[in-house]
């Protein structure tokens, strides 16, 4: 018995042995059972997560553990999906509904589209221009539809002169439990391409550096919002804050909110400004807003 715990010791094992070169003694990632591994990476954000699966076949295999990926889902996924979606396959793996959600999702023909933050899983929503009620926007004088690049709908309204600016907005969706921000994606300014290059024409940009726009909201529980604002920075696209609401444990699977933007005040004209749309981000994620 004792020559056989040296033989171990000092690695006197055969080559031909069915574990290689590899010490006993010294157990690697790859010993742990896939079981134990979920337990360890459900505490992982998604995309470290996926990072990890790269380790090794216990990673890996752990990392497609339906109970890890449905702690990262919204509470309300179900509801969520067929709000979005017409038919959702319902045999998916639940890292497979994560993923399919994390894309952008177009409903309501297209004017709001909405995806789930890759690393915490928040639920983010835009609205498009033409998604919103907006004064004026059928006459031609006041306002015009512009194909861009630079928007998730591929087009943008732009403003010649108005002196009654008032767009308003309403969304009805079952925001999971959570604190949201309401921003207004502006550019003082129409923005085009030449040559390659991006340039804006700020040549029709006026008024709106002598009274601030109003920013409101307000929800079906009684929240409300209301801020002021100057527009002052021209030629690129900037996101104005609206408010913030929270989302509480309700009986009702859906919350709605109304919004605005203001700027009525009726002795100067305004113009010279493109809106794309308006953005719903959970509080927390408010920081990645992206610029173009």
């Amino acid at each position: 018995m004792g020559a056989f715990h040296s033989g171990l010791l000092h690695n006197d094992s055969p080559s031909s042995s069915c574990f290689g070169d590899r010490n006993l003694f010294k157990p690697g990632l790859g010993d742990l059972p896939e079981a134990c591994v979920a337990l360890i990476v459900e505490n992982l954000d998604p995309v470290e997560i996926c990072r990890f699966s790269k380790l090794n076949r216990a990673f890996r295999g752990a990392s497609w553990a339906d109970f890890v990926w449905e702690s990262k889902l919204p509470p309300n996924h179900k509801v969520f999906l067929e709000k979005i979606f017409d038919g959702f396959p319902e045999n998916l793996q639940k890292r497979d509904v994560y993923e399919r959600l994390c894309r952008i999702n177009s409903f309501d023909e297209g004017t709001k589209k909405v995806w789930l933050d890759k690393r915490t899983g928040g639920v983010c929503l835009s609205i498009s221009a033409k998604g919103l009620a907006i004064t004026g926007i059928d006459d031609r004088r006041y306002w015009s539809h512009i194909p861009t690049d630079e928007s998730r709908f591929s087009s943008v309204a732009y403003l010649q002169q108005i002196w009654w600016f008032e767009v308003n907005g309403v969304i009805d969706f079952p925001f999971p439990v959570g604190t949201y921000s309401i921003f207004f994606r502006l550019q003082l300014g129409q923005s085009s391409k030449w040559f390659g290059r991006r340039v804006c024409n700020t040549e029709q940009v006026h008024g709106w550096d002598i009274k601030p726009a109003r920013f409101q909201l307000w929800t079906e529980d009684g929240q409300h919002s209301s801020s002021q604002c100057m527009l002052t920075e021209q030629g690129n696209w900037n996101h104005y804050h609206a408010g913030d609401f929270v989302v509480r444990e309700s009986k009702s699977s859906s919350t709605k909110i109304k919004f605005s933007m203001t700027q009525i005040d009726c002795t100067h004209t305004k113009g010279g400004l493109s809106l794309d749309s308006v953005i719903i981000y959970p509080s927390s994620c408010k920081d990645r807003l992206k610029r173009f």
